[in-house]
């Protein structure tokens, strides 16, 4: 995906740095860089991870720099010990800076998550990614630059990620419940419904006593939450599919008694491999002060 736009590495003005001192332009002259733009509760930066990972295991010691620069899209996601927590998670060994203020988000002019930019050589903006999928041709990109920086260069086979993304292709979204959220800010009027003493607020809905029901109509064969247990510590969440306790259809946060256990702020996958067709979803709590951000959704 082209930009059009000429643009050289801007200054990484940032507030924390992860796996490396900080870096400038300077430092990655002469390499290939690809900043990679996420958010670690992102469903779409998730998915791409293996692949941006696999670019950095295959290709660093050949003249790749990867970095990740992650962004929050909501407060929690400004907490270092989050991020850093993520990190760790995510098993992510290249720099990873932390951009709160989105500094380095408006150098770049960008406007989504995730977004991936190449940087040859010299600094020059060479291609710019958004969202999911494209891995053919950022892994051939790559290549190309480093091919270009030392001719003659070995480089290993396409990683085997990227070859099995070619070989099966990006999956159809067509029909799924598009991503919902649930705070007052972004939130759309009748896509969920609560019970309880819920209080709607910016960013998400929080209970404010008392035990809770959040209820979600959906199509979709994937459902994934961001959410936030609050104040008091681990809250723990019954997850109910059609009226019913969660079976066979559960997502990997899920347990087998149908309850799923959240003890920091993350996203939480709750449906996996689920028929279509017009699904509920029912999440009961009892945990005041638990905070339920978006809905994300895949085939």
């Amino acid at each position: 995906m082209t930009t059009g736009l000429t643009l050289r590495l801007p200054p990484i003005t940032v507030d924390r740095w992860v796996n490396s001192p900080p870096l400038t332009p300077d430092d990655l002259h002469g390499r290939v860089a690809l900043i990679d733009i996420w958010e670690y509760t992102c469903i779409n930066w998730i998915r791409t991870a293996p692949y941006v990972k696999a670019w950095h295991r295959d290709y660093t010691d050949l003249g790749l720099t990867v970095v990740g620069v992650h962004v929050p899209e909501f407060a929690f996601g400004r907490d270092p010990s989050n991020i850093e927590q993520a990190v760790r998670g995510q098993g992510l060994t290249y720099p990873v800076a932390m951009d709160n203020a989105y500094a380095f988000w408006r150098a770049l002019r960008n406007d989504a998550w995730p977004a991936k930019y190449l940087f040859d050589t010299d600094g020059r903006l060479v291609d710019r990614w958004v969202g999911e999928g494209a891995y053919e041709q950022v892994e051939s990109e790559i290549r190309r630059l480093l091919q270009t920086r030392a001719p003659g260069t070995e480089l290993p086979p396409v990683s085997p990620e990227t070859t099995r993304f070619a070989a099966t292709g990006e999956p159809s979204y067509l029909g799924i419940t598009p991503e919902t959220y649930l705070g007052a800010d972004r939130g759309v009027p009748g896509s969920y419904a609560v019970a309880g003493d819920w209080r709607s607020e910016g960013e998400y809905v929080e209970l404010a006593s008392g035990g809770g029901e959040l209820g979600l109509p959906f199509d979709a064969g994937e459902v994934n939450l961001v959410v936030d247990p609050g104040p008091d510590g681990p809250a723990t969440v019954q997850v109910l599919l059609d009226g019913n306790p969660i079976g066979h259809e559960r997502g990997a946060d899920v347990e087998p008694d149908g309850v799923v256990r959240i003890d920091r702020a993350r996203m939480i996958r709750l449906v996996a491999g689920a028929s279509r067709g017009d699904r509920l979803l029912t999440l009961v709590t009892d945990q005041p002060g638990l905070r339920a951000y978006v809905f994300t959704f895949g085939p």
